[in-house]
């Protein structure tokens, strides 16, 4: 079979080692960390280093009418990644240069892909810090995280992705540099064309340069662990807290099923007897001591069976990383509960009014009975996100309809309650239906009508968000 026209034009305006077409690389980068999304077969998988090059091939793409598919780290947990037979892949991976650091603007620009945790530390050097800190902020890159509004472990007291970016650089669908935002500390001209990009998920252009706003770092965090005998208590306790004004820089929930999965995936010492357990830090300077005591008494008064706070730093560091290992620590869970290794997670993401938490997590619970499938539940609880990991048997069919059952019904249940199908990993494939019965037919219709002026061709990532 002939080689494709589109691949000597990639590697006349990108050079050979920018052009993949080896079949396991292209296998690859076939899909992100969504498990049991659907994923096609890619042509070819380009990585540029600049702006000049993504022009180039998004232009060579359109010529041919081949998708594009954006990639960062491929770290995404709902498919908004995923190739689709024949398509292009613009991984911006190489795209990982920090263009500026200005501490009296308090201000970064970055290349999509620099890793979250490098421009942590590159900004930490000038007394500075960005916030949002995603579990995978070790590998995830800005791009990505961008791209789909990610979120964190700091969000309920500092918010998600787009309170921080000032401004993008993306190429349309046409081959056209847009840029959009402000590097000032105010701006108001025009329409707000900044957040229409972040959490588009790569369906409206390719993002390729990113101007975030930057926080002075923070005063060394007080930890507090309560331990619960049900996880409604628990949720009990995250409504107190809200109740009461008190705003934790962190407020993390972990039910028994990952607590055990943590401790077998890394010993540490949790109280894997716990059917819930609470970790809440604060960072107020001179009144850290006394939130962190009103956080102990709104925590008791909800039925903790134990309270304790981290005794030094190492400790509260160790507690934090406990809670980073979930998602691997599920990965093993699931793949050793059933034989073969055939075990799948599929990844949830609901978000539910804080008020509202202890009867999402009583209803995920009723639901994990009802259709007879684990279901382990962590989150950022803080803000009402609940992350349910229901475990499913890739090679049963029964098992994998089960799975899909409490998948619905959980959506159903979060938005019943007030919620939204996606707190922070975004639609993708994996909540497209669900999108659509949040926002309504003509919530769908103004989605459509927006891509449709910025992509009439429909090249860019076919098939994800609308």
């Amino acid at each position: 079979m002939a080689a494709h026209p589109l691949l000597d034009e990639l590697r006349t305006a990108l050079g050979d080692a920018a052009v993949l077409t080896d079949p396991d690389l292209l296998a690859m980068h076939a899909r992100d960390e969504a498990d049991l999304c659907p994923a096609g077969v890619p042509l070819v998988v380009v990585r540029p280093r600049d702006t000049a090059g993504v022009v180039a091939v998004v232009r060579a793409a359109g010529r041919h009418g081949v998708p594009v598919v954006p990639q960062g780290a491929r770290t995404g947990l709902a498919g908004a990644a995923n190739a689709v037979d024949g398509a292009l892949v613009l991984s911006t991976v190489a795209m990982d240069r920090i263009l500026e650091v200005d501490p009296v603007s308090r201000i970064a620009v970055a290349q999509p892909g620099v890793v979250n945790a490098t421009l942590g530390a590159a900004v930490r050097e000038h007394g500075l810090w960005y916030p949002p800190d995603p579990g995978s902020w070790e590998s995830s890159t800005i791009g990505g995280n961008v791209a789909t509004n990610a979120g964190g472990m700091c969000c309920v007291k500092y918010g998600v992705t787009t309170e921080y970016v000032l401004g993008l650089e993306v190429v349309l669908a046409s081959g056209e540099v847009l840029r959009t935002g402000r590097r000032t500390a105010k701006g108001v001209a025009g329409y707000d064309l900044t957040r229409l990009f972040v959490g588009s998920e790569g369906t409206l252009g390719v993002i390729t340069e990113v101007t975030v706003a930057l926080r002075p770092a923070p005063e060394e965090s007080l930890t507090l662990v309560a331990v619960f005998p049900t996880t409604a208590a628990a949720g009990t306790a995250v409504a107190g807290i809200a109740e009461r004004g008190l705003t934790p820089s962190l407020l993390e929930l972990l039910d028994r099923t990952h607590l055990r999965a943590i401790e077998a995936y890394r010993p540490m010492g949790l109280r894997t007897d716990a059917q819930a357990l609470l970790l809440a830090a604060v960072d107020t300077g001179s009144r850290a001591a006394d939130d962190l005591a009103r956080l102990a008494e709104v925590c008791t008064a909800a039925g903790a069976d134990e309270v304790y706070a981290a005794t030094d730093a190492a400790e509260a560091a160790a507690l934090l990383q406990a809670r980073r290992l979930a998602h691997p620590a599920m990965e093993r869970f699931a793949a050793e509960s059933f034989p073969g290794g055939n075990g799948g997670l599929v990844i949830d993401d609901v978000a539910v009014p804080r008020g509202a938490l202890a009867a999402l997590l009583d209803g995920m619970a009723r639901i994990a009975e009802e259709c007879a499938v684990p279901i382990g539940v962590v989150g950022h609880a803080g803000d009402g996100n609940m992350h349910p990991n229901i475990v499913v048997d890739r090679a049963d069919p029964a098992s994998l309809e089960r799975g899909r059952r409490a998948f619905d019904e959980i959506m159903r249940l979060g938005l019943d309650l007030g919620g939204t199908c996606t707190g922070e990993h975004g639609v993708g494939l994996l909540k497209r239906d669900w999108l659509a019965r949040e926002i309504g037919p003509v919530g769908v219709r103004v989605h459509q009508a927006i891509r449709a002026a910025l992509d009439p061709a429909g090249l860019f990532n076919p098939g994800k968000v609308c």
